[in-house]
């Protein structure tokens, strides 16, 4: 009798899941490995930043790090923030001096101003002293008359030790001049610029902080049709810049 043959069947492995499941948690561990040491390098670089932005601007940094009960912030303002209060500091500083400047041209040329000779105003442009020609020149002429010597002698010595850039600006009125000297009224008024100027530099007004500039007729202040408006516009400005 023909011995019936055994078939042994393998038996399915249930247990197969178990593989791939241990592959995946291994990658998972990996994932947040890799994100944790990233986290850990931004933070360093977060706090490096923060350290190095409070040393330059007010030891802000170099307190969070010599004294622990010194909370400190999430994170450092945008530098473009610290940038505009620095300028906005810089601007209100500037303000400040040229209001004092402005102050000290009004007292020392009071009689001039109160007998509306002189005028001192505040653009901003910066201050612009507008000295009326009679006070300064002869009619016609360019070179200092009278008193005109004390006059700018004063406004120099407030001038001289003040790093602003200064613009002196010659005004004439419309009324036509030829002579030998003075072809037209851009001569007499550049010259007369040049001459505010030039007294300028020998009371001690550093010579690259100056310019002069001679503007005729062109930027009248009053009108040229009766002499009281000729008279106003026949002037020297000089100009006090701004830095900003």
């Amino acid at each position: 009798m023909a011995r019936r043959k055994r078939f042994v069947e393998d038996s399915e492995n249930h247990e197969r899941w178990l593989i791939s499941y241990a592959d995946f948690i291994t990658l998972l561990f990996a994932f947040f490995v890799v994100m944790y040491a990233v986290s850990v390098v931004n933070a360093g670089k977060y706090k490096v930043l923060s350290d190095a932005l409070g040393d330059a601007f007010g030891g802000r940094g170099a307190a969070t790090r010599n004294d622990a009960s010194v909370e400190t912030e999430p994170l450092a303002l945008p530098l473009s923030n610290i940038i505009a209060h620095k300028r906005l500091e810089a601007a209100k500083r500037e303000r400040e001096r040229l209001d004092l400047l402005a102050r000290k041209l009004n007292s020392v040329l009071a009689p001039l101003v109160n007998s509306g000779k002189v005028r001192v105003t505040q653009t901003a442009r910066g201050i612009t002293v507008e000295i009326n020609a009679s006070v300064l020149f002869d009619e016609g002429d360019a070179g200092l008359a009278g008193n005109a010597r004390e006059t700018l002698a004063a406004v120099a010595g407030l001038l001289k030790d003040d790093p602003h850039a200064i613009e002196v600006e010659g005004h004439t009125d419309t009324t036509p001049i030829g002579n030998a000297a003075f072809p037209s009224n851009w001569e007499l008024s550049a010259v007369r610029a040049t001459t505010v100027v030039r007294l300028f530099i020998e009371n001690g007004v550093p010579e690259r902080r100056l310019a002069a500039v001679g503007r005729g007729a062109n930027q009248p202040v009053a009108s040229n049709d009766d002499p009281a408006g000729r008279a106003r516009n026949r002037r020297v400005a000089v100009t006090i810049l701004a830095e900003s």
